[in-house]
């Protein structure tokens, strides 16, 4: 089964997965966030999912940031209706080590400005870290 992440925001929502295995993290959209909770259950119906890891938005310092109130507001409609179980995970800095990556892979400028595709490799990242982090702890 895959496990899925979210890059949550208030526009637009960056969606990653695993492959059935859980060895590789890839982008699977960017939605906009008004559509996610469909998105998801559509997805779901067709492949099997696991659980999903949702950013848990704080500041540098710790400080929730101003999403995550929305981000809680999904999560707690998401848990009262769904059975594949969401939990939260640190998201700092995934934005930025996303435009590291653009850059190290070599985009244009043009091509970083695409914020669709940030929250995508955001996603990807966060899932990256979050099943490290699993694998850590065996």
């Amino acid at each position: 089964m895959r496990i899925l992440s979210i890059d949550y925001g208030k526009k637009r929502t960056g969606i990653a997965v695993t492959d059935p295995l859980q060895i590789i993290a890839g982008g699977l959209a960017t939605v906009s966030t008004s559509e996610l909770y469909d998105f998801l259950v559509d997805y779901i119906a067709r492949e099997p999912v696991e659980r999903i890891v949702i950013g848990k938005p704080m500041q540098p310092n710790g400080q929730p940031s101003e999403n995550l109130q929305r981000v809680q507001q999904f999560v707690n409609r998401w848990r009262n209706h769904q059975q594949v179980p969401i939990e939260f995970y640190d998201e700092r800095f995934t934005s930025v080590l996303a435009h590291r990556a653009m850059i190290d892979g070599g985009l244009k400028k043009k091509a970083r400005q695409d914020k669709a595709l940030v929250d995508e490799i955001s996603a990807t990242i966060l899932l990256q870290d979050y099943m490290r982090s699993k694998k850590n702890k065996s």
